[in-house]
């Protein structure tokens, strides 16, 4: 392997943490990874990686070399792709992870809308609760919705924002009657959503006459889906939280009814994540904007009505 190339190998192998992920991900050996540590590491004449038999650590000076490699391959890649143009014109696989309801919603329309703009771009959209590694998973964009992002080497662009609200099947409240205060819901079916970003044992309530918080207990129902939620809520099993994008049509529709109207829960962030480096494939860049005026204006606008 030549310089450049021992240098990238090892970039990843800091990024993933194992000789064995940098192999699979580059369809190599462990033996040539380990190579081409080794080779840099006797050119520089220092330890850049700590190896065992359980885990590999960065060394200072391999924290420096990192750092500075980081930059010199991005603007060979930055070069390189502004002499084939990948700068400007979108082309080739956009691989998009995004959480199930979102995508199901809202996400699946721009990314179709996207592809009718950019004929060269074949987009490969995968459904997950779980926060991916986006280099381990070869993903070009991750969007999520958090209140906060972990901290970690992505760079992330905010798209909008989303708020879970109550709602429950007109037959429920029919039968059930609808609570009138937060603490009226100790009296009826609480149907429980656990999600990355929300637990299943705190609702977290926030309305302009105050904040409150109720813990639903008893038997009942929970799941880690917002289109589960909504067959369990439609059904007429309970009161859940759906997100205002996963409610508003059947809410408008009369499918389901608000219940505690003046209450929603604090509000998440939703953002397209995507690998910190400055060279950014036209491809990624031009699906944020989309992302941006298509999910941006629709999550706008689901807020505009449910809460504000």
């Amino acid at each position: 392997m030549d310089k450049f190339s021992n240098m990238s190998v090892f970039v990843k192998v800091v990024e993933m943490g194992s000789f064995t992920a940098v192999a699979n991900h580059l369809d190599s050996t462990v033996g040539n990874v380990s190579r081409a540590v080794s080779a840099l590491e006797q050119m520089l004449d220092a330890r850049l990686l700590q190896r065992s038999t359980r885990r590999l650590s960065v060394t200072d000076a391999g924290r420096r070399f990192y750092e500075r490699c980081t930059v010199i391959l991005a603007d060979l890649e930055n070069a390189e792709a502004e002499a084939s143009n990948a700068l400007l014109q979108p082309r080739g696989t956009l691989r998009v992870h995004c959480v199930p309801g979102l995508a199901r919603h809202l996400v699946t329309e721009a990314a179709l809308e996207y592809r009718k703009a950019f004929a060269e771009v074949t987009v490969d959209l995968m459904l997950s609760q779980r926060m991916p590694n986006l280099l381990e998973d070869q993903l070009d964009v991750s969007i999520q919705i958090a209140r906060v992002l972990p901290d970690s080497s992505y760079v992330s662009q905010k798209i909008g924002v989303s708020h879970c609200v109550l709602v429950a099947s007109p037959g429920y409240l029919e039968i059930h009657g609808a609570p009138e205060t937060p603490a009226d819901l100790v009296d009826h079916r609480c149907l429980l959503l656990g999600t990355v970003d929300y637990a299943r044992d705190e609702w977290q309530l926030k309305s302009r006459m105050g904040d409150a918080t109720f813990i639903p207990s008893g038997p009942g129902f929970s799941v880690n889906d917002m289109e589960a939620m909504s067959v369990a809520v439609g059904s007429g099993a309970g009161i859940g939280l759906l997100a205002g994008f996963a409610a508003i049509d059947d809410l408008r529709a009369g499918k389901l009814i608000r219940v505690l109207p003046d209450y929603f829960t604090e509000e998440r962030n939703v953002y397209a994540v995507y690998s910190s480096r400055q060279f950014i494939d036209a491809k990624i860049t031009r699906f944020i904007e989309v992302l941006k005026d298509k999910v941006g204006c629709q999550l706008a606008g689901i807020a505009e009505e449910l809460i504000y």
